[in-house]
């Protein structure tokens, strides 16, 4: 569905789209009662147990309280619609700003070490993100701010797996055998359909700090098959035959984080 510029929410009004995808719209809006711009989220239609899980996703996630991570102010719903209300942050996505090519150095680090410092609070509370993406990182004045906790799970907090941890996503989409992220950022075991955990985070990562530092993603194929061919199978060249003057450290990082067995 898609709201019009002033339209009620509970007590946000609508001003503008920001963007869609698959896990809802998201909408630049006014809170009425503190006079501030906010970011309404709307979910998908969905029924009681959905509804559940994705409060329980916005309790843990509003819990986290980081710096580096958009913080979810509030959950409602309207007139049969179910919406987050998150940070309104101004700025472009990491996704927009590798479409200009890659990154100095020293800036791809400090954003990779405030979005590392974020998924590692994430990890502490047993949170795993599950679509670490350049297009869910989003770049401010102030730092960089992780979003979409949309595909995230729940696990008991400090727990590295989540072998027995509750899903924040429908039961069809984290069933064993059902591929969840996005191809050039997913891990083996997701590809595999096996259950993901912080490690699977630390692959995205890799993947992410790798595109940062090359401008070129770390895995790539002419179709999706190629691309996944080339996660389970292959290498990426290492950072520094795109950037002879990187560290070497670098490379050893990047490679650790891409590791295709666990480690």
């Amino acid at each position: 569905m898609s709201l019009p510029s002033g339209a009620r929410l509970g007590p946000y009004e609508i001003v503008s789209l920001l963007g869609s995808g698959g896990m809802g719209e998201v909408y630049k809006a006014r809170d009425t009662r503190l006079e501030r711009a906010v970011a309404v989220k709307i979910l998908p239609s969905a029924d009681g147990t959905l509804k559940q899980r994705f409060e329980r996703e916005a309790r843990a996630v509003s819990a986290l309280n980081h710096p580096h991570i958009c913080t979810l102010h509030d959950v409602g719903s309207h007139d049969g619609v179910e919406y987050f209300v998150m940070e309104y942050c101004e700025g472009e996505t990491l996704g927009q700003r590798l479409d200009r090519g890659a990154l100095p150095i020293a800036e791809a680090l400090t954003i990779a070490s405030q979005i590392a410092d974020a998924l590692a609070a994430a990890h502490r509370a047993g949170i795993v993100h599950r679509d670490l993406k350049p297009g869910n990182i989003f770049l401010t004045r102030t730092g960089a701010k992780l979003l979409d906790f949309g595909l995230a799970k729940s696990a008991p907090a400090g727990a590295l797996t989540s072998s027995t941890a509750m899903a924040t996503t429908p039961p069809n989409l984290t069933a064993q055998g059902v591929i969840i992220g996005t191809i050039q950022y997913m891990a083996p075991e997701q590809i595999e359909g096996q259950e993901a955990d912080a490690r699977t985070d630390i692959f995205a990562f890799g993947a992410v700090l790798y595109e940062m530092l090359t401008g070129r993603k770390a895995f790539e194929g002419k179709s999706q098959a190629a691309v996944l061919g080339a996660i389970l199978e292959r290498e990426p060249p290492p950072v520094s035959a795109s950037q002879p003057l990187a560290p070497s450290m670098l490379d050893r990082i990047t490679r650790k984080c891409l590791a295709k067995d666990s480690f």
